[in-house]
C-alpha cells in the first residue's frame, strides 16, 4: 500500500510538473508572440517617425516658400501703389496743360478778334 501510495504522489509530482512545464511553454509562446508585436511596432513606429520627418521637412520648404511669396507680392504692391500715384499725377500734368493750352488759346483769340480795333 505503501508503493502504492508513492507510485501516486510521483504520479500527481508528474502530472503537475507537466503542467507546470505546459504553463511556462505556453508563456513563452506568449512572451515571444508579445516580443516580436514590440518589434512590429517599433519598426512602424520608426517608419511613422521617418515619415513625419519628411513631412515636417516639406512643410517647412512650403512655409519658407510662402513667406518668400508673401515679400514679392507686398513688394508688388507697392510697385503697384506707385504706379497707381504716378498714373495720377501724369493725369494732373496733363489736365494743367490742357487748361494751359485752352487759356492760351483764349487769350490769343481774345487778342487777335478784339485787341485790334
Amino acid at each position: 500500500m505503501f508503493n502504492e501510495s508513492n507510485y501516486d504522489w510521483e504520479a500527481h509530482n508528474r502530472q503537475v510538473a507537466f503542467e507546470g512545464r505546459a504553463a511556462l511553454d505556453r508563456t513563452s509562446e506568449s512572451l515571444a508572440r508579445s516580443n516580436q508585436i514590440a518589434i512590429e511596432t517599433e519598426q512602424l513606429g520608426t517608419e511613422v517617425v521617418s515619415e513625419l520627418h519628411q513631412q515636417r521637412e516639406s512643410l517647412l520648404r512650403t512655409r519658407d516658400r510662402l513667406e518668400n511669396a508673401n515679400e514679392q507680392l507686398d513688394n508688388a504692391r507697392t510697385i503697384l501703389k506707385r504706379m497707381g500715384r504716378n498714373a495720377i499725377y501724369n493725369k494732373l500734368i496733363l489736365i494743367l496743360i490742357i487748361i494751359t493750352e485752352i487759356a492760351i488759346l483764349v487769350s490769343l483769340s481774345y487778342w487777335k478778334f478784339f485787341t485790334k480795333k
